[in-house]
């Protein structure tokens, strides 16, 4: 009688163990990543005036050393977004009233000067798309849609600024942006102040379109301080 075959032998040769591969480390959260979470925080009033920056909780958000997170707080601090204060640490800046008036003005120079020269371009793309943001908006007038005006405000805006070809305004107008970004928001709350601001868009992207740089300018200057008049009257209520 034959015997039976060895178990293992019905089994085959067993398969070498594999071992588990170690998980690729992740790479280390950037110093201007910080910078662009907190500033983009800022900008959208998630992180309000005020309010502490707490190194620890954005390590923990991030997964970030310390040592990055304090050299990325005072990145923010050299472009003025965050108050670094001895013993009490790093909090969004509040603004007075007079630094917001300093704001709108410098605001005033630049996009007066980067609406001349998206004017005085050969951009016709990006014209184009600027004309159709400016029929959208013109479709909001009088329903009070204020967040959707304040998003295609915010567009037109971008698009004049990337129309100028100017690096250098684009980058130091978002920097003025940033921190009254939410307040730019609240001079949309009401359907006449929305009609009374596309009145001038509509006038500013006429001379736009139409190549008249000079005038693009003045109208753009008079726009940013009717912004800035708008937000005024709105904290004095």
């Amino acid at each position: 009688m034959r015997s039976s075959p060895p178990r293992a032998a019905l089994r085959g040769k067993a398969a070498p163990k594999v071992k588990p591969q170690p998980a690729a480390p992740e790479e280390p959260v950037t110093v201007s990543a910080i910078v662009d979470w907190i500033r983009d925080r800022i900008r959208r009033g998630r992180l309000v005036p005020g309010q502490r920056l707490v190194e620890a909780d954005i390590m923990r958000e991030l997964s970030a050393s310390r040592s990055r997170v304090r050299e990325a707080l005072q990145r923010l601090s050299t472009e003025g977004l965050v108050t670094i204060e001895e013993f009490r640490g790093a909090s969004v800046k509040q603004f007075s009233r007079d630094e917001i008036r300093q704001i709108y003005r410098a605001r005033m120079a630049l996009e007066g000067q980067a609406a001349r020269d998206f004017a005085e371009s050969e951009a016709p793309d990006l014209k184009r798309r600027f004309a159709s943001v400016q029929q959208e908006l013109n479709a909001l007038e009088q329903t009070g849609d204020h967040e959707r005006f304040a998003r295609l405000n915010d567009d037109w805006h971008r698009l004049i600024i990337e129309g100028s070809g100017n690096s250098y305004i684009a980058m130091f107008v978002e920097r003025l942006r940033v921190p009254i970004y939410r307040l730019l928001f609240t001079t949309f709350y009401n359907a006449q102040r929305i009609d009374r601001a596309n009145a001038g868009h509509r006038r500013i992207s006429e001379a736009i379109l139409a190549g008249r740089g000079k005038e693009a300018e003045r109208l753009m200057r008079e726009h940013i301080e009717e912004g800035l008049e708008a937000l005024e009257s709105i904290e004095v209520e």
